[in-house]
């Protein structure tokens, strides 16, 4: 099967999306399924990033808008190289063409809290989205909470959703030695003790009342706040300057993003990773925090309890105290962060990206059965959760 895949947001900003695509085509590469994979790229300097793969043809579709490259550049793809299936790792997908399509959806925050959007975005959720629902042959949901969210606001059947799993990288899960830890340490003038927030910010991150949460616990402690990302992607210019409103501005460091394999170190060194959203669907800081054995205080709710139910403390995300209360319960029981580290890496053994991959692959080949299958798997949507410790 020769397999299409849209990557116009291959570099866009930094964030979930963008790592979710880069591993997943990593790992379906790696699986060498007998597939070609024909990648369409917006930006030319692109061109070459696989060349010495086999398996994969890559092409440059110019265009002067994205709806021109989605709607006319890649049908227009799909005919002349004769694509089987297409495959956007985000969502959209030509609502012209008899190309069979699959595409993923992150999460539907856009419907759960839709004053969290832009108005040119809700633009595109109300009039877009639910056409590429329609259109797609399958829906790829990062969780079970965005497979019934799938269902509930674009009204799609179950059969055509199927819930695949976020991966997380390997390099969370290997040890680091303390020469390593010290030289991560120094670089990003890390204190010996802080708590961690890592991510981009806009509404749902409940960036405000995270820091009004620390507020009353980091700096009676003398225990930073380190925001590892930390950009404002839209909607949150007032809610990143928070620290500086309540007056503790000096108890948080911003080292910006952080490349994955010293972010890993920022784990292990950290108390704690601060994820108290008011949404999220399979979202990879809790993954990796798991894996690196960092504790985590989260949000009850959506793809955090989801996700981190036994495994981390959840917490009112709407209430200030209930997140402060987490944090305090974090830092000052010893046996429940022991309890929390364990089953977290225990948890975080269900996520790799090759089973991201492979699950991935078996909807394409549902889709088109007569291009065989992964071998070791039966066709079929996927839809089950997976195993809790």
């Amino acid at each position: 099967m020769r397999i299409g895949v849209m990557l116009r947001h291959y570099d866009q900003h930094m964030g979930g999306v963008r790592v979710y695509t880069h591993k997943l085509l990593q790992a379906l590469l790696e699986l060498r399924s007998g597939h070609q994979f024909v990648l369409l790229y917006r930006n030319p300097a692109l061109l070459g990033t696989h060349a010495a793969d086999p398996q994969v043809e890559e092409v440059v579709l110019p265009a002067r808008s994205f709806l021109g490259w989605d709607q006319v550049a890649v049908p227009a793809a799909v005919r002349q190289h004769g694509i089987d299936l297409l495959f956007n790792p985000k969502y959209s997908i030509p609502l012209r063409g008899r190309c069979p399509s699959v595409w993923v959806c992150h999460g539907l925050d856009w419907y759960v809290m839709p004053w969290a959007s832009r108005f040119v975005d809700r633009l595109s959720h109300r009039f877009l989205i639910p056409r590429y629902a329609s259109k797609a042959d399958g829906i790829i949901a990062v969780s079970e909470t965005t497979r019934g969210h799938v269902m509930e606001y674009l009204h799609v059947p179950p059969e055509r959703v199927a819930t695949v799993y976020s991966g997380v990288d390997d390099v969370f899960r290997r040890p680091i030695d303390e020469s390593r830890l010290r030289e991560i340490r120094a670089k990003y003038s890390l204190p010996d003790r802080f708590l961690l927030y890592a991510g981009a910010i806009y509404p749902p991150k409940n960036f405000a009342r995270l820091v009004q949460a620390y507020a009353r616990v980091g700096p009676e402690r003398g225990i930073p706040l380190v925001v590892a990302g930390g950009e404002n992607r839209f909607l949150s210019e007032r809610e990143i300057g928070e620290p500086e409103a309540l007056g503790i501005a000096e108890w948080v460091r911003r080292p910006g993003w952080v490349e994955h394999e010293e972010l890993a170190g920022l784990y292990a060194l950290a108390e704690a990773l601060l994820l108290p959203s008011l949404f999220e669907a399979c979202p990879l800081p809790l993954l990796e925090a798991m894996a690196s054995g960092c504790p985590i205080v989260t949000a009850d709710r959506y793809g955090t309890k989801e996700l981190a139910e036994g495994a981390a403390v959840l917490v009112n995300p709407e209430d200030v105290e209930s997140i402060a209360g987490g944090m305090r319960r974090v830092l000052d029981d010893g046996a429940l962060r022991t309890e929390m580290v364990a089953a977290g890496r225990q948890r975080s053994r269900e996520f790799t990206w090759r089973r991201c991959a492979t699950e991935t692959l078996r909807v394409f080949e549902r889709i088109r059965p007569e291009a065989g299958q992964v071998p070791g798997h039966a066709n079929g949507l996927v839809s089950a959760a997976f195993p809790k410790s």
